[in-house]
C-alpha cells in the first residue's frame, strides 16, 4: 500500500489534475466514463481513485479510460445524482444519507451515534447491512452500487460561536446539513435549527453566517479548509458516513464483461486503501488543525444517545427502515432502543 502523508496529498493534486485524462498511451480509448465526485482534488478518494484509473488503463491495454471530475466541477450532490440517474454521468461517489433522497434504505448507516469504532463499521457495511442496502440501491433499477463502500469517516461537529459539548449546546444551533432526511430529522430532536445547504456551498454558508456550524470528518475540514471559517471542533463523532460508489445500470452493462471485471477489481482495493488513508489522517489531522487554531473538545456520547431515544428518533427510524433492516443493523451495533 502506498504511504501517504499531508504533503503528499497535496503533491498528488497536481498529478491527478495532470495525468487524469493522459494515462497509458496515446491512442483514444474505445471505452471513456465519467467519474464524479464532491471532495477536494487532496483528498485520499481522489488520491486512490487517480491510482485506480491509471491501474484500470493499463490492464485493459487502453480500452478503458476513466475521467474524474473533483470537488463537484458536475455540479452539486443533488445534480449530479440526477445525471447519474439519466447516464450524462456513468460513476458517482456520494453518501448514503444524501443517495437516500433516491434510495431510502441508504442511509441507515448514518444512524445517529449507532457505531462506536471502525471494526463495527466494516464488519457492518461490508457484511449484511451493506448487502442489504447495494440490493436496495439495485432495485431502483437506473443506478448500482460497487460492493465497497468508500471512507468518510466519523462526523463531529463545528462551529463558529461555541464548543459542543452537551445535547443542550445544539438547542437552537444554526447547523448545515446535507440534504438527508435522516440528518434534519436528528438536529430537530435536538433542537437544533438544521438548513440543507450542498457541500459545494458549505464554505461559503460558513463565512456569511448563514449557519453557524456544520459537521464532517476531520479530513474534509481539513482539505475544504473549514477551519478558516469555524473555530471550534467538538468529537462527537455521531455518525459513520461512507460514499457508495455508484454506477449508471445502462452504461455499466454495455461494457464488455472482462472491463467490468477490471473495474471492478481495481475501484473495490482502491476503496479500502482509501479506508486506511482516512483512518491515518485523521491520527495527524487533529493536530494539523490545532496548529491552524481550532479548539478542539470531547463529548460524552451517553447523553447525545438518551436525548435521541426520549425524543422517540430511534422509533421513528425503526418505523421508517422497517423491522428486517432495523434487525440487520442492530445485529452488528447492538440495542439502540
Amino acid at each position: 500500500m502506498t504511504t501517504l502523508s499531508r504533503r503528499s496529498f497535496a503533491a498528488g493534486t497536481s498529478a491527478l489534475a495532470v495525468s487524469t485524462f493522459a494515462i497509458g498511451n496515446a491512442r483514444a480509448a474505445e471505452f471513456t466514463y465519467k467519474y464524479a465526485n464532491n471532495l477536494p482534488l487532496s483528498h485520499p478518494l481522489n488520491i486512490r481513485a487517480q491510482e485506480a484509473a491509471a491501474k484500470i488503463k493499463e490492464e485493459t491495454s487502453g480500452r478503458f479510460e476513466l475521467q474524474i471530475y473533483p470537488s463537484s466541477q458536475l455540479g452539486s450532490d443533488t445534480d449530479t445524482l440526477g445525471q447519474i440517474r439519466s447516464g450524462a454521468v456513468d460513476f458517482f461517489t456520494l453518501s448514503g444519507l444524501i443517495l437516500s433522497t433516491f434510495v431510502p434504505a441508504a442511509s441507515i448507516n448514518g444512524v445517529g451515534f449507532a457505531f462506536k469504532d471502525y471494526d463495527t463499521v466494516w464488519k457492518t457495511m461490508d457484511g449484511k447491512l451493506g448487502e442489504y442496502v447495494r440490493g436496495e440501491i439495485a432495485k431502483a433499477r437506473s443506478i448500482i452500487a460497487f460492493e465497497k463502500i468508500w471512507d468518510n469517516g466519523f462526523r463531529h461537529t463545528t462551529s463558529s460561536n461555541k464548543p459542543i459539548v452537551t445535547p443542550a449546546d445544539l438547542a437552537n444551533f444554526k447547523i448545515r446539513v446535507p440534504a438527508s432526511p435522516l440528518w434534519t430529522s436528528m438536529y430537530r430532536a435536538f433542537g437544533s435549527a438544521p438548513t440543507t445547504i450542498n457541500f459545494n456551498e458549505v464554505y461559503s454558508a460558513l463565512q456569511s453566517k448563514v449557519v453557524d456550524g456544520q459537521e464532517n470528518p476531520l479530513a474534509i475540514v481539513s482539505t475544504a479548509k473549514l477551519f478558516e471559517v469555524q473555530s471550534y471542533c467538538s468529537l462527537t463523532n455521531h455518525m459513520w458516513d461512507g460514499f457508495w460508489f455508484l454506477a449508471n445500470r445502462a452504461n455499466w452493462e454495455a461494457l464488455p464483461q472482462d472491463i467490468r471485471a477490471v473495474v471492478s477489481k481495481h475501484i473495490n482495493a482502491a476503496a479500502v486503501a482509501e479506508r486506511a488513508d482516512v483512518a491515518k489522517l485523521g491520527d495527524t489531522v487533529q493536530a494539523d488543525l490545532t496548529a491552524k487554531g481550532m479548539k478542539f473538545n470531547t463529548v460524552d456520547p451517553a447523553p447525545f444517545r438518551e436525548k435521541l431515544k426520549a425524543a422517540g428518533f430511534y422509533t421513528e427510524w425503526k418505523g421508517k427502515f422497517g423491522d428486517a433492516a432495523w434487525a440487520t443493523l442492530e445485529a452488528s451495533v447492538g440495542s439502540l432502543g
